[in-house]
């Protein structure tokens, strides 16, 4: 008996969206529209230094569970923050969406990790980044009863770097499996995947079902310079079940026992920032997936989210998911009876 449709295993960060003057950029000798890691008290200090801000829970994986708790999905969360001002905020975040966040907080160690996202007024985003207790997450962080009671569980390639993060993963994954049920990752940035390739083919070959990835990431998997050539490396290898890989533009590519399927990227009158874009892409697919759709309507309804999020700033869906996909596909499916 399953009660969560996916659950999310991510770096739990609160994002500090406020909008500054380019003298604040310059004062702080920030490098504009990058994203910078900072340590805490660098993070205290800028903070200190804001205007009144929107504070919400953020991180690749909270997107991604954020868009499909708006579906209609039933989510779940496995993050680590403290139990701290930013670990309260994430929390009753995830509960006003309707994601269950399953971790107690931790009583010491670093703050909760934090985003401030500087806006300046031509739309430039300067983010700089605390990871904090996010980055520690290991094996005992893992909730299993969680994991075995969802159908997927969706883990995000930022949280890799520490060798205990990738011991979690293959113990969720090992956890998911046990209980009969899928595990899913996305890749999250190529630089992470060139900084742990091994360990990335690793997992993806021996505990991952379904692959997200967007085109430079494939291609740093493979070390291939086509996309032909990493199509190809997906057939011979056959390290997953299903492979959803993005193009922006040109829309996505899902690979699945041998087929291919190419779904048209949706139009959208103006691309204003692709910040999420990944995210809500998996977000759709993921929904789709879970409520047994065709991979072909899993796609259309990820090309969908992935098209709301480019329409504006921000990482966080401004219409109505659902709604929106009703009105672009009609009806959709009856979920199949368990």
């Amino acid at each position: 008996m399953t009660t969560f449709d996916v659950v999310g295993i991510g770096n739990a960060l609160v994002d500090v969206v406020v909008h500054v003057d380019d003298g604040f950029i310059t004062e702080q000798q920030l490098a504009k529209g990058t994203m910078t890691l900072v340590d805490s008290q660098r993070a205290d200090f800028l903070y200190g230094k804001l205007p009144p801000a929107v504070e919400v829970s953020g991180g690749s994986c909270g997107n991604t569970m954020a868009g499909f708790a708006m579906l209609g999905g039933a989510g779940a969360y496995i993050g680590r923050v403290k139990d701290d001002y930013f670990g309260r905020v994430f929390r009753h975040d995830l509960d006003a969406i309707g994601v269950q966040f399953s971790n107690e907080p931790a009583t010491d160690g670093p703050p909760t990790g934090r985003c401030l996202v500087l806006v300046t007024a031509d739309a430039h985003r300067t983010m700089c980044t605390d990871l904090g207790a996010a980055s520690l997450l290991g094996v005992s962080d893992l909730n299993g009863e969680v994991i075995q009671s969802s159908k997927v569980t969706y883990m995000e390639g930022y949280l890799f770097d520490r060798p205990d993060a990738q011991r979690a993963f293959v113990r969720a994954a090992e956890f998911a499996h046990d209980s009969g049920h899928k595990v899913s990752i996305t890749l999250s940035d190529p630089f992470c995947v060139d900084r742990h390739r091994d360990a990335f083919r690793d997992l993806v070959a021996k505990h991952v079902d379904i692959l997200f990835a967007n085109e430079d990431e494939i291609l740093s998997l493979y070390q291939v310079e086509r996309f032909d050539d990493a199509l190809q490396a997906l057939h011979n290898l056959g390290h997953v079940e299903i492979a959803c890989l993005t193009r922006s533009e040109k829309g996505s590519v899902i690979v699945h026992d041998g087929e291919v399927h190419v779904i048209d990227a949706e139009p959208v009158a103006q691309v204003v920032d692709t910040t999420g874009a990944g995210d809500l892409y998996a977000a759709g697919f993921l929904y789709g997936f879970t409520q047994g759709f065709d991979l072909g309507l899993c796609g259309r309804i990820a090309a969908i989210c992935s098209a709301e999020i480019i329409s504006h700033n921000g990482a966080r869906p401004e219409a109505n998911l659902a709604e929106l996909v009703a009105e672009k596909i009609g009806e959709l499916p009856k979920q199949p009876e368990d």
